[in-house]
């Protein structure tokens, strides 16, 4: 954590106090009003977005009709300049862990750490790497404890 940053921007960390996630339909207006929603008609996406000149961060989490969380992610995109070889970079890196839950409520998911360079001024993309492994059993009990933080502010 960089003594700029906000603490809340770092993936898996405490959020701020006072803010409020937003509930929404998973399903279209128009699939709702026509009827051909199916399945997902009276599900819901719990969002609560977050954003610093240093980045953004998005929790989501989305519910079924009797609301049981069906699956739950973290995303944090963090933003930052370094000067290398007289150019100036900017670096975009983003972290994530998201997948679904089970019936039996065990968490199936993916964590990503994206990093992508980008020579200031330029619309070429510079260095990029990206890498996906299993989550840890901490990094599962930590979004647990968010998907349980965000679903109390609703």
């Amino acid at each position: 954590m960089t003594p700029d940053r906000p603490q809340w921007l770092a993936l898996l960390g405490a959020l701020p106090a006072g803010v409020k996630p937003e509930t929404k339909p998973v399903a279209s207006a128009a699939q709702l009003a026509n009827g051909t929603a199916g399945p997902i008609a009276d599900w819901v996406s719990v969002t609560l977005h977050l954003s610093a000149p240093q980045g953004s961060r998005h929790v989501m989490v989305t519910l079924d009709g009797e609301g049981k969380t069906l699956s739950a992610g973290d995303h944090v995109m963090l933003v930052s300049r370094q000067a290398r070889d007289g150019k100036t970079l900017n670096i975009y890196e983003h972290r994530s862990i998201g997948g679904r839950y089970g019936e039996d409520g065990v968490f199936h998911g993916t964590s990503w750490i994206t990093r992508m360079e980008q020579e200031e001024g330029s619309e070429e993309v510079g260095d990029s790497t990206s890498t996906s492994s299993q989550p840890s059993q901490t990094d599962v009990a930590a979004l647990n404890r968010i998907v349980v933080e965000v679903m109390a502010r609703r």
